[in-house]
């Protein structure tokens, strides 16, 4: 079993550099949605007994990291009617390269961290702190709203992932409770999006400064 978890998580890592490598908006929205529905399936492939509340979890996690929050984004992409991120900070090559040493040293120094003693054999630790760190780069490194709210979800992918290293000790509602958090604060900020775009006609976040005074 945890051949197939690392096998799911290397390609978890693999999609991350995917989405920091392009700049249309619509395939990094659709790179995520399939990176959360991996990550979906962990639950089923970390507990060691399969129970209805696990199941639960799983199916939860799928539905909205897969289906229901990536159609959020992409009906409020086609409402704001950009493409691109034209200009982001660092260049997409850049971009990788930073994502690819994210993940190596993830690898490196992972073990170091008192719970990958405890899961020695997955490479669940690494993959957590490459997906968080991989989330902040699109978030100081991305000016569309949309492309930053991708980054709050990689962060929470992330966070999902490390809640696996915690999953006898964390009851399995907090991971519901979290999930049900992640989608209403995408809807909200999707409507918010959607509001930006008609006071400045863009969904470029460093115009939010005219807000000042």
């Amino acid at each position: 079993m945890a051949d197939l978890v690392n096998a799911l998580l290397v390609i978890v890592l693999v999609l991350n550099l995917f989405a920091l490598g392009t700049s249309r908006i619509i395939r990094v929205i659709r790179t995520v949605a399939v990176q959360g529905a991996l990550l979906g399936l962990l639950p089923l492939l970390v507990h060691e007994h399969i129970t209805l509340s696990v199941i639960m979890v799983s199916a939860a996690a799928i539905a909205l990291k897969g289906i229901a929050i990536p159609a959020i984004m992409i009906h409020a992409l086609r409402d704001v009617r950009i493409k691109r991120e034209v200009e982001p900070l660092i260049s997409l090559l850049t971009s990788i390269i930073l994502g690819a040493l994210a993940s190596a040293a993830a690898l490196l120094f992972a073990g170091r961290l008192p719970l990958a003693s405890q899961h020695a054999g997955t490479l669940l630790v690494p993959a957590a702190i490459a997906n968080v760190i991989v989330g902040f780069i699109f978030l100081t490194t991305r000016f569309k709203a949309l492309s930053q709210v991708v980054g709050y979800l990689v962060v929470e992918n992330g966070i999902f992932t490390f809640g696996m290293l915690l999953i006898e000790a964390m009851p399995l509602i907090v991971e519901m409770g979290v999930l049900l958090d992640l989608f209403v604060g995408i809807f909200v900020t999707c409507i918010i999006v959607n509001r930006i775009n008609r006071a400045f006609s863009s969904t470029d976040t460093r115009l939010l400064v005219a807000l000042k005074g």
